[in-house]
C-alpha cells in the first residue's frame, strides 16, 4: 500500500486568511491496493483573494536606486549612449542601447480583432439573493463575494479610434472564483448581429476598414446587414440610443447567450445574465457623440478611471432570466438564437447580487490589454447551450489570445486563477510556472500523481459513466448527437424582423423612433443606389411606418 500526500504549501503562504480546514479526500482501490489521500488546506473563507490581491499580482515591489538592464546589471547611464569617439558611430557593444531599443520595438502586441479599443476596472461581485436552487456554482452562492474584473470596448474601432463612436460596446465580466476563473464576454445589447458563428469573419470584415482605401465603408456595412436580415434586431439597438452610450458606467450590460445553470441535484436551467446600472441609463445624441469623439478619443476611458480615482465606484445589480430546461422545446422563439431576447413577461428579472467597480488598474497593458477574457471558462454547476455563435466563441476566443499573447497566456498574473492549476499542459514559448520535477507529464502513470488521479481500467476504447452534473459538456441534452449543416431550427414566432418590430413599436418612444430615423440615416450617407434601396426594404419590415420615414430623411442627406 502507497501513500501519496498532496499539500499545496504555496497556497498557504499566498492565502494567508487564518485558520485553516483540513480537507482530505480517500479514495480505496481495492483491487489494485491503492490509497490515494488527497489533503489539500482550504481556508476558513476558501481560496479567496480580495480585490486589493488581483490588482497588485504580479507588481514589481517599489522600485528605488539604480536602474538595471534586464538581466540585473546596474546601467552606467539612461541618457548618453557609446559611440566610437565623440562624433563617431554608436557600437555594438553598448548593451543597454540595444537592449532598451530592441524591447521597444516589442512592446506591443497585435490588437484584438475586434474589441480592440477598451478600458476596465477591478471590483467585487456580492451575492444577496439565494439561487441556489438553480446553481451550485460557489460564486453565486447567497453572501458569497468574489473578486472580478471588467473590460468595456468598442467593437469596430482600433486602439486609438473614439470610443464614442456609435457602435455596440462590449461589457466582458471576469470573476476570480475558489473554482476558477468564470468569465460572461456579453455586450451592452442583449442581441447579437448573427446567429450562427460561421458569418461572423464576413461581419467583421464588412465593419472594418477596406483592404484598397484602409478607410470604413458605410456601402459594405449596410450591404451585409441588409443581405443579413437576422442582423435587424441587433442593428435597430445599434442605430437608437444604445449605440453612443453617454459612459461605461452609465450602460446596462448583458450576457447576450444563453447559458445553462446546473443545481446540487444535476438539475439544469437556461439562463441570459443582465446587468442593470445604478448610476441612471444615459446616451449621447448622435452629434453629441461625433463633438465628443473630435475632444476627445478617450472619453470614456477617462471617466471611468477619474470616477474610481474619485471614490464614485459604480454599481450594476446582477439579474438573470431563468427559463425551465424543458420549455427550450417549445417557447415560442428559438431561445438558443443570439439574434433573439426572452420576454421579461414570460421570464421575469431574478435578483441575484450586484457588483461594484472600486479599484483602476495598476498597469493598463499588463492588466487590461493582457486580460485575456473567454467564453469557455465556466465552473462547476455553469455550462454552454446550443446557441451556435457561443460554441464557435468558446474556441474562437482562446484561440485569439494564443495568437496574440501566446499560448501560455493563462500564466500571466491578470489570467492567472485563484484556483490552483492543476494540469499536464506544459512548455511552449514564454512559460515561467512549471510543475515539480517528481511528477510525470503524462496519464495515465503508474507513480499514482501528476496533475490528477489515477484512471485505472479506462482506456481510449472504453467509456466513463459521469453523473448529469458532473462534466459540464455531456450533461443530457435532447438536440441530438447527428452531423448536420442546416439553418437554425424555427419555432413558432420565430422570424428575422419580428423582435426589431416589437422593439420600435412596443418599447420605443416617439422620441427614440425619430432619432432611430435619423441615426439610421447619418449612417447611409455614402451607400450605393442599390444599397439604397435595399435599406428601404430592410426598415420597410421591421416596420412600414419606419422604412418610410428613413427614405423620406434620406432625400434630405444624399
Amino acid at each position: 500500500m502507497g501513500i501519496v500526500i498532496k499539500v499545496d504549501l504555496w497556497r498557504i503562504g499566498l492565502f494567508a486568511l487564518g485558520t485553516a480546514r483540513l480537507q482530505y479526500y480517500a479514495i480505496n482501490q481495492s483491487l489494485t491496493h491503492k490509497l490515494i489521500i488527497y489533503i489539500s488546506y482550504r481556508f476558513k473563507k476558501g481560496l479567496h483573494m480580495d480585490t486589493n490581491d488581483i490588482v497588485s499580482n504580479g507588481m514589481r515591489p517599489e522600485l528605488t536606486g539604480t536602474t538595471t538592464q534586464h538581466g540585473g546589471r546596474p546601467v552606467p547611464s539612461e541618457n548618453i549612449s557609446i559611440t566610437a569617439g565623440p562624433q563617431g558611430a554608436n557600437v555594438l557593444n553598448d548593451i543597454h542601447l540595444i537592449e532598451k531599443l530592441a524591447h521597444f520595438n516589442r512592446e506591443r502586441v497585435p490588437e484584438r480583432n475586434p474589441h480592440a479599443k477598451g478600458h476596465g476596472a477591478f471590483g467585487e461581485l456580492h451575492i444577496t439573493n439565494d439561487v441556489s436552487a438553480y446553481t451550485k456554482a460557489k460564486l453565486f452562492q447567497p453572501g458569497t463575494v468574489t473578486p472580478m474584473a471588467v473590460r468595456f470596448s468598442t467593437v469596430a474601432g482600433e486602439q486609438g479610434s473614439p470610443d464614442t463612436w456609435r457602435d455596440v460596446h462590449g461589457f466582458a465580466v471576469r470573476f476570480y472564483t475558489e473554482e476558477g476563473n468564470y468569465d460572461i464576454v456579453g455586450n451592452n445589447t442583449p442581441t447579437f448581429f448573427l446567429r450562427d458563428g460561421m458569418k461572423f469573419p464576413d461581419f467583421i470584415h464588412s465593419q472594418k476598414r477596406m483592404g484598397q482605401t484602409g478607410l470604413r465603408n458605410a456601402d459594405a456595412q449596410w450591404d451585409f446587414w441588409t443581405r443579413t436580415p437576422e442582423s435587424s434586431h441587433q442593428v435597430t439597438y445599434l442605430m437608437g440610443d444604445r449605440g453612443t452610450p453617454k459612459t461605461s458606467r452609465h450602460q446596462d450590460g448583458f450576457g447576450s447567450h444563453t447559458f445553462q445553470w446546473i443545481n446540487e441535484e444535476g438539475t439544469p436551467v437556461w439562463v441570459k445574465y443582465h446587468f442593470k446600472t445604478r448610476q441612471g441609463w444615459d446616451c449621447f445624441t448622435d452629434a453629441e457623440a461625433q463633438e465628443m469623439a473630435g475632444k476627445n478619443a478617450d472619453y470614456q476611458r477617462e471617466d471611468l478611471f477619474n470616477a474610481i480615482e474619485n471614490g464614485d465606484y459604480p454599481i450594476w445589480d446582477v439579474k438573470v432570466q431563468i427559463m425551465p430546461f424543458e420549455e427550450a422545446e417549445t417557447y415560442r422563439f428559438n431561445p438558443f438564437d443570439l439574434t433573439k431576447t426572452w420576454s421579461q413577461k414570460d421570464y421575469p428579472l431574478v435578483d441575484v447580487g450586484y457588483f461594484v467597480l472600486n479599484k483602476n488598474p495598476q498597469n493598463f497593458f499588463a492588466q487590461i490589454e493582457q486580460m485575456a477574457l473567454d467564453p469557455a471558462n465556466l465552473v462547476p454547476g455553469i455550462g454552454l447551450s446550443p446557441d451556435r455563435m457561443l460554441m464557435a466563441r468558446a474556441f474562437a476566443y482562446a484561440d485569439a489570445h494564443r495568437y496574440r499573447i501566446g499560448p501560455n497566456y493563462r500564466q500571466l498574473p491578470v489570467n492567472q486563477p485563484v484556483f490552483p492549476v492543476n494540469t499536464y499542459a506544459h512548455q511552449g514559448p514564454m512559460e515561467y510556472q512549471f510543475n515539480p520535477a517528481s511528477a510525470p507529464v503524462y496519464t495515465p502513470n503508474r507513480f499514482d500523481k501528476g496533475a490528477g488521479f489515477l484512471d485505472d481500467g479506462v482506456s481510449s476504447s472504453s467509456g466513463v459513466s459521469y453523473g448529469q452534473a458532473a462534466e459540464l459538456f455531456v450533461n443530457p441534452d435532447p438536440h441530438g448527437t447527428d452531423l448536420v449543416r442546416a439553418a437554425y431550427v424555427q419555432h413558432s414566432e420565430d422570424g428575422d424582423f419580428v423582435q426589431a418590430g416589437i422593439l420600435y413599436r412596443e418599447v420605443m418612444d416617439d422620441g427614440e423612433k425619430e432619432r432611430l430615423a435619423d441615426n439610421i440615416t447619418n449612417a447611409m450617407v455614402g451607400v450605393s443606389p442599390e444599397t439604397e434601396e435595399r435599406c428601404y426594404w430592410y426598415w420597410e419590415q421591421v416596420d412600414p411606418q419606419l422604412g418610410a420615414r428613413v427614405k423620406e430623411l434620406f432625400a434630405t442627406k444624399k
